[in-house]
C-alpha cells in the first residue's frame, strides 16, 4: 500500500479554478494561493441555498491515541455522495503543525480519502494559522507595553489572563517569566504559552459571521483585571483595528479539492479537548451554499466536539445538521471493551463486543439532541469479516444504521454503501430540531453539571477553589449566560485519561476557568488537561525530511 503522500503525489490535480466552477463558485472571485487552493469571500455564502441544502455531522466514538479515522471518513463520505450522483462539498479544519510534527504526521486524511495538496494543508497553507499566532501575540506584546508605559501614571493589572500562544508541541513553554534583566525589558511577571488551536482568537475565527462581528469579538477580549476590579479589554487597549488587520485574509475560507475533485472547504483549527473543535461557521455556510449535502467533522469522540457543536456552535450560528454519522473502530471497540493496547489488532469478539457500551453511550448522546445516527464501521487491514458482522448485528438491535467506510482503500467507492445509506436517512428520517443540553440562562455551574451529567455520564461536577473564584468573576462581568467549552482528556468520558469504556461513580474536577468573551463562551478546565502539548519520546519530526525537494513523512 502506498503511503498517504504517495498518493497524493500520485493524484492529478484540477486548477482550482475549475473546481470552484464546477461546484458553482464564481471564478472572478477567487484569491488564489497557487495554482490548486483559493481563498473565498465568506459574502458569498446565501442563506435561502443554506437552508435547502443538507448539513451531515461526522463524530466519533471515545478514541485511541492512534485516533479513530473521522477525518477519513468525513472526505470518504463526500466522495461516496459523490460517486453515487449526489453534489457534495466537505468543510473541515486546517491541521496543526503541533500534532503533525508530534504525534500525526498529518491530519488531511488518508489513503484515497485525502483533502489535497496534503503537503501545502498540513504546512504553511495560507496562512491562517501564523494569522492567528502574530495576531495573539502582538495582543500580549501591546498589553505589556501598555503597563509599561503606563506605570508611572498609576495603571496596572491585578491579574493577566492573556497568554501567548505558538503552534507547536512545548511543554516547557506552559509556565514562563517575561521581563527578566533590565527595567527597561518590561515588567517581571508570570505568563505562559498555550498551542494556537486553543487561542481565543482562534475560536473568534471559527465563530464570527464577517468582519464586524470580528471586530466585535476582538474588542471584547478580557486581557486582565486592573487594581480597582475592573475588566481590562482589547477595546480599553485600542487596538482591535490592528488585530483585524492581522487576520483579514485568514477571514476568507480556504478551497481545495479531494483525491477525486470534490470542493472542500478547510478552514480554521480549534482543538475539541481545549477548544470548541469545529471548523468555521463561515465555511459551513459557504459549503451549504454550493453543496446539497455537506460533511463536516467534530474534533475527537463525541462528547467532546459533538457536544459542543451542538451547544456552542449550533447555538450561536442556527445550523441544523440533518444527521451525524458516528465512526467506530475495531480497535477502538476493543480498546473501551478491556482488550490490552497492545493486542486490539487482534481478534477479539468478547472484547469487541464489551466495548459496544462506549458506542451506545455515544448514540444515546446523539439521540438526545434530536439527532438521527448512522455509524459508519471505519475499516483497517487488520480487520475480520466476523468482526464487522458482529458490529452490524449490534447496530441492527439499537435500531441505526449501519455501514462500511472503506474509502480509505477505495475512495468514493468504497464509500458509496455509507453515502446511500445517509442520503436515504436523511430522505425517511431526517434529524429533528437540536434539542440542547442546558439553557442560555442557566448558571455556569449548571450548564457544567448539565454536560457532565447528561454526556459524560458523571455523579457531578467539583469546583476547585481557583475555579469556583473565577465563576464569581463570570457573574460579576454579566457573562453567566455564555456557554460553556469544557477542557477534557479525549480518552475518556470522564476527566481521567485511562477510564476507557463507560466509567461510572466519579466526579469531573474543574480547576480553573477561563473567560472567553470575545469568542462568546467559557472554557471550563478539567482533571489534568493541558492546553500546551508535550512532544511525545519520539516526535514525528524525527521522521519527516525534505529529499531531493520532496517532502517525505507526513502521512
Amino acid at each position: 500500500m502506498k503511503t498517504d503522500i504517495e498518493i497524493a503525489r500520485a493524484t492529478p490535480l484540477l486548477p482550482i479554478a475549475d473546481v470552484a466552477a464546477a461546484a458553482g463558485i464564481p471564478t472572478d472571485m477567487l484569491e488564489p494561493y497557487g495554482r490548486h487552493v483559493a481563498k473565498v469571500p465568506y459574502a458569498l455564502a446565501d442563506d435561502e441555498r443554506i437552508r435547502r441544502h443538507k448539513l451531515i455531522l461526522v463524530t466519533a466514538i471515545t478514541p485511541t491515541k492512534a485516533g479513530i479515522g473521522k477525518t477519513t471518513v468525513s472526505i470518504g463520505l463526500a466522495l461516496g455522495l459523490q460517486h453515487i450522483g449526489k453534489r457534495a462539498v466537505v468543510a473541515l479544519r486546517e491541521p496543526s503543525l503541533g500534532p503533525c510534527f508530534g504525534m500525526k504526521g498529518g491530519a488531511a486524511g488518508g489513503g484515497y480519502a485525502q483533502v489535497l495538496p496534503m503537503d501545502k494543508i498540513n504546512l504553511h497553507f495560507t496562512g491562517d494559522f501564523h494569522a492567528v499566532t502574530s495576531a495573539h501575540n502582538m495582543i500580549a506584546a501591546l498589553l505589556d507595553n501598555y503597563q509599561y508605559q503606563h506605570r508611572d501614571e498609576g495603571f496596572a493589572l491585578r491579574e493577566v489572563w492573556w497568554r501567548r500562544v505558538l503552534d507547536v508541541n512545548d511543554r516547557t513553554l506552559r509556565t514562563i517569566v517575561t521581563g527578566l534583566g533590565a527595567r527597561s525589558n518590561g515588567l517581571t511577571q508570570e505568563s505562559g504559552f498555550d498551542i494556537t488551536p486553543a487561542s481565543e482568537l482562534m475560536a473568534i475565527l471559527c465563530l464570527a459571521t464577517g468582519e464586524a462581528d470580528l471586530r466585535r469579538r476582538v474588542e471584547n477580549i478580557v486581557l486582565g483585571i486592573t487594581v480597582d476590579g475592573r475588566p481590562f479589554t482589547v477595546r480599553d487597549l485600542g487596538v482591535a483595528g490592528a488585530v483585524c488587520v492581522l487576520l483579514r485574509e485568514a477571514l476568507n475560507p480556504n478551497l481545495v479539492q479531494t483525491t477525486e475533485h470534490t470542493p472542500a472547504f478547510v478552514h480554521g483549527g480549534p482543538f475539541a479537548n481545549i477548544a470548541h473543535g469545529c471548523n468555521s461557521v463561515m465555511a459551513t455556510r459557504l459549503a451549504l451554499t454550493y453543496g446539497d449535502y455537506v460533511v463536516t467533522e467534530a474534533g475527537f469522540g463525541a462528547d467532546l466536539g459533538a457536544e459542543k457543536f451542538f451547544n456552542i456552535k449550533c447555538r450561536k450560528s442556527g445550523l441544523q445538521p440533518a444527521l451525524t454519522v458516528l465512526v467506530a473502530t475495531t480497535q477502538g471497540l476493543k480498546m473501551h471493551g478491556g482488550v490490552d493496547l497492545d493486542a486490539i489488532r487482534q481478534p477479539h469478539a468478547e472484547g469487541l463486543q464489551r466495548g459496544f457500551a462506549n458506542l451506545d453511550r455515544h448514540i444515546a448522546n446523539l439521540q438526545a439532541f434530536g439527532q438521527t445516527v448512522v455509524v459508519s464501521f471505519n475499516r483497517f487491514a487488520a480487520d475480520t469479516d466476523e468482526e464487522i458482522e458482529l458490529c452490524r448485528s449490534h447496530c441492527r438491535q439499537m435500531g441505526v444504521g449501519f455501514a462500511v467506510n472503506n474509502a480509505f482503500n477505495e475512495g468514493g467507492r468504497g464509500a458509496a454503501e455509507l453515502a446511500q445509506l445517509v442520503a436515504d436517512t436523511i430522505e425517511r428520517q431526517p434529524s429533528a430540531p437540536l434539542r440542547l443540553t442546558y439553557a442560555d440562562t442557566d448558571s455556569i455551574e449548571e450548564k457544567a453539571r448539565a454536560v457532565a451529567q447528561r454526556i459524560y455520564g458523571a455523579t457531578g461536577v467539583v469546583f476547585t477553589k481557583t475555579a469556583a473564584t473565577m465563576c464569581g468573576k463570570v457573574r460579576a462581568m454579566g457573562l453567566g449566560h455564555l456557554p460553556v467549552c469544557i477542557a477534557k482528556t479525549q480518552f475518556s468520558f470522564s476527566d481521567d485519561a485511562k477510564r476507557y469504556g463507560v466509567p461510572t461513580a466519579f466526579s469531573i474536577t474543574i480547576r480553573d476557568v477561563v473567560i472567553n468573551a470575545g469568542a462568546e463562551f467559557i472554557v471550563l478546565i478539567a482533571g489534568d488537561i493541558m492546553r500546551m502539548p508535550g512532544l511525545p519520546r519520539s516526535p514525528q519530526a524525527e521522521r519527516i525530511d525534505l529529499v531531493n525537494g520532496q517532502i517525505e513523512g507526513l502521512s
